[in-house]
Parts: C-alpha cells; structure tokens; sequence
C-alpha cells in the first residue's frame, strides 16, 4: 500500500459556524449522497445509459467550496463527475435527474447526460467529458467577469468562478496555460484540484513527478492551499479566504483538496485497482459523518433534526425519479436546436 499523505490539520475550533450554515452544509452534502446512490440504483436498473460518474466521498469540496459562494451568481465549472456541482450550484435535483434519464425536462434539454450538465440560470458552465477541457472555460468566464469591471465600468461584475477537476488534469497542458494566464490577469478565480488519488485506473504518485499539486501554484506566483478534503468546515475556510482574495482583485488560488472517491471510476468500473487498506482508510474519514458529529457536539443540531433533514431529501430525491420517469423524450423534430445560439 502506498503511505498516504499526511492531511493537513485543521482546528473545527476556529470556524465561525451558526447553526443556520451548518444545517445548510448538512442538507447539501445528503443531497449530494442520497442523489448519487440513486444514480447507482436507476443505473443497474437500465434506466439511464452511457457512463455514468458518481461522488460519492467527494461531497466536502463541492458543499465547502461552492456554499463558500454565492451560488446562482458566481460562476461553477465542473468535469464529467458533475451531478453534485449542478446539485451544489442550485440547480434542482429534478432537472438533473431527468437530464441522466435522457428527458427533455432535464438541465441541458436531454442532450448532455451525464458528463453535460449545463444551467444558465445557475450559472453552471457545464460538465466535460474531456480531461481538464473546462479549466480554459472557467478562466474565459473569470477573465469576462474582470473586463466587465475595469474596462467596461460595469461595478457589479465581481463575480468569481470556481473551476473543479481532478488530479490528472494536473498534467495536461491547459492547467499550465490557463494558470499561467490567470496569475498574469489576476483572474478571480479558484481552481480546485479533487485529488481522489485515481485519475480512472492511474495511482497519482506514478503519474505526476510532483504529487503535491498545491505547490505547482508557486511556479506562476500564485497562493496555493492543501486542504482536507474529507472535511467541509476545512474545505469552507480555505475557500471562503480564497473567494475574498478573488473578489478583492487580488487573483487566483490553487486548491488542492485531498479527498477519495468512495466507489470505482464510473458505474461500469468494477474498482479491482484499488487496494481494501487503502479504501477501509478512507471510508473511515466519511464527510458527512464527520460533519454529523461536530453539529451535534457543538450543540448546533439534534440527532432529530439531521434525521428529518435526511427524510426531506429521500422524498426530494424519490420525487425528482418520479420526474424523471414522467418526463417526455426530446422530440427528434428538434435534433438540430441548440447546436447554434437562437435568440
């Protein structure tokens, strides 16, 4: 078994958390769990099609970086392990149920499944199926939020963008470029590196001549943060501190967040790559149970109050399957709609 990283520590006693914001962190990370078993179940039962990506054990990065935002008006760039992000941004669960059904009720129209999630109104600037393919997007989104400001004098274009992808991404081409670019611009940006260890079948420390990503950030002058990503009130500070930077004008972090995803590279992945030492470490570390535990020892939450939140989000949950299942196919009158902008 490789030795694991030591994750960096991190104090629960510092973070400023009101019961309200804890509850919230709660609530997203089940939704993100609970969508993503689901997923699994609609899978095996021939219900949706294509490869399909879970999260499962990721949800601390996408709940502590996205909360630490203000989702609906920043901006989220995801990867082909996307239907959390979209869950994380807004978008409802019903639209991003219906879009792995194939629906025409579904965030991209029935189009994208589930590698393309795409909202508009969330601003969701899609899930790639290519590695790193959206970190070129993400920085065109930043870079068009501070034109708008100090070119076009437009003061409410402040927002930030938060570009998602995992550690083999690191050793493409676009990460270099776009970083590059960013730290040059001073783009208010955050790129986040999921490092689950696995980019498919490939261990990271036999991929990479520098396994600690954070630290390519020093190269372009940039800060860069190692974070535990099994921990939401960790992955929050680092990305609340990070937000604020971006926002003040004063450029891009790299976030790397060690974290692992709890089942194979996709639904079709039987996982055999993985060592039992290795996954048993992990699973021991489950976010949301970590996060259950502080709420309830601080006092910010009941066992009753988690339970109910739990509930409320199986019925969300079986209710955006049932949404799905009555949803209408595309019709294929309009195969061509939406290859080229309309209005």
């Amino acid at each position: 078994m490789v030795q694991e990283r030591t994750l960096p520590t991190f104090s629960a006693t510092t973070a400023q958390l009101s019961k309200e914001e804890g509850l919230r962190l709660y609530e997203d990370m089940i939704l993100g769990r609970y969508f993503e078993d689901k997923c699994a179940e609609m899978y095996y039962r021939g219900k949706m099609f294509g490869f399909v990506h879970l999260y499962n054990g990721q949800e601390a990065v996408s709940t502590g970086v996205i909360q630490s935002m203000r989702p609906g008006e920043d901006y989220v760039c995801s990867t082909y392990r996307d239907h959390v992000h979209a869950l994380s941004a807004g978008v409802p669960a019903k639209q991003v149920m219906a879009e792995l059904f194939g629906k025409a009720t579904g965030c991209s129209k029935g189009r994208g499944g589930s590698m393309h999630m795409f909202s508009e109104e969330h601003r969701l600037l899609g899930g790639y199926a290519f590695v790193a393919e959206g970190i070129p997007v993400a920085t065109g989104a930043a870079f068009q939020s501070k034109y708008r400001r100090e070119v076009m004098g437009d003061e409410s274009a402040d927002q930030v963008t938060a570009c998602f992808f995992g550690d083999g991404a690191c050793n493409n081409g676009q990460f270099f470029e776009c970083l590059n670019m960013a730290a040059l611009w001073k783009l208010p940006i955050l790129y986040v590196v999921e490092n689950n260890k696995w980019a498919i079948g490939m261990a990271h420390e036999r991929a990479t001549s520098q396994p600690e990503i954070y630290k390519k950030a020093s190269v372009f002058g940039m800060v860069g943060v190692e974070v535990d990503g099994m921990d939401v009130l960790a992955v929050r500070q680092v990305a609340q501190e990070a937000v604020a930077r971006a926002r003040a004008g004063e450029g891009p972090t790299l976030i790397e967040a060690l974290t692992y995803r709890f089942r194979g590279h996709s639904l079709a992945d039987p996982d055999e790559l993985r060592s039992k030492d290795e996954k048993e470490f992990w699973f021991a570390r489950d976010p949301i149970k970590k996060l259950a535990a502080y709420l309830t020892e601080q006092n910010l939450a009941s066992q009753a109050e988690l339970k109910q939140i739990e509930q409320q989000i199986q019925q969300e949950i079986d209710e955006a399957v049932k949404f799905a299942e009555s949803s209408p196919e595309p019709d294929p009158n309009e195969l061509y709609r939406y290859i080229f902008a309309e209005d």
